[in-house]
């Protein structure tokens, strides 16, 4: 049985983006500019189309511009998780937010990727092939073969079921994590608040067979660097996007 569309997102925003300087010695990574619009916006526009009511954002670098430019958004209500004393990657920040997430299924939301063209298309799509009875966290996933600014060698395998194995030690995989996740909060709940990747969560689920992922239908652009971010410009400008 699929879900609603979520009415709450949690977007990760707290990164150092290390991997971007020197543009975010000054800028945090979420609001570097692609093509004249912030990174950050090219997932909130999406999520408030999608029917999203409610966005919790981590903060912790440079988190007083992060905080200012939320605040001019007044189509989202917007909950801030303070991190500023801390890092806690994605894992830790998803435990320390814990109790502002709600019990019901929410969005779990990268801001460092996007896909194009824009809409909430993909996270409606999302919710609808979300069932919580067969698993605990739904990842979108990017055919690596359809996407621009993805120099890994993929992540995840995908059976015809839709339960997903990680690339583990072979030399390639198909599909690469696209920064946009649907899950239950209380996987949560008795994780500590401490730093760690949300890898650690999805070992466990792989395990148990309740980590399933869904193919994005749209052409997917992953900003990590200077250069990804002049490519994913030109591919915009070439495309009209």
């Amino acid at each position: 049985m699929s879900v609603p569309v979520p009415h709450t997102a949690m977007v990760l925003a707290a990164g150092l983006g290390t991997r971007m300087r020197p543009l975010t010695n000054d800028t945090p990574k979420p609001l570097i500019d692609v093509a004249g619009k912030r990174l950050m916006d090219r997932m909130l526009d999406p999520l408030a189309a999608a029917g999203v009511k409610r966005v919790i954002v981590n903060v912790h670098y440079l988190a007083e511009q992060v905080e200012a430019h939320l605040a001019a958004r007044s189509d989202l209500e917007i909950v801030i998780s303070n991190e500023r004393g801390e890092v806690l990657e994605t894992g830790g920040a998803l435990a320390k937010a814990r109790p502002l997430l709600g019990d019901d299924p929410i969005f779990v939301i990268n801001t460092d990727a996007f896909w194009a063209p824009e809409s909430g298309e993909p996270l409606v799509a999302l919710a609808e092939a979300f069932d919580p009875d067969h698993a605990d966290a739904l990842l979108m996933v990017a055919d690596t073969g359809r996407c621009l600014g993805f120099d890994g060698a993929g992540d995840f395998f995908l059976g015809d079921d839709h339960r997903m194995v990680r690339r583990g030690d072979a030399k390639s995989a198909p599909w690469a994590y696209a920064g946009a996740r649907i899950i239950r909060p209380q996987l949560y709940d008795a994780e500590p608040m401490e730093r760690f990747s949300a890898l650690r969560v999805w070992d466990r689920l792989i395990a148990e067979r309740r980590l399933m992922g869904w193919p994005l239908d749209r052409f997917w652009l992953h900003v990590g660097d200077p250069g990804a971010l002049k490519d994913a410009e030109m591919w915009l400008r070439c495309h009209g996007a």
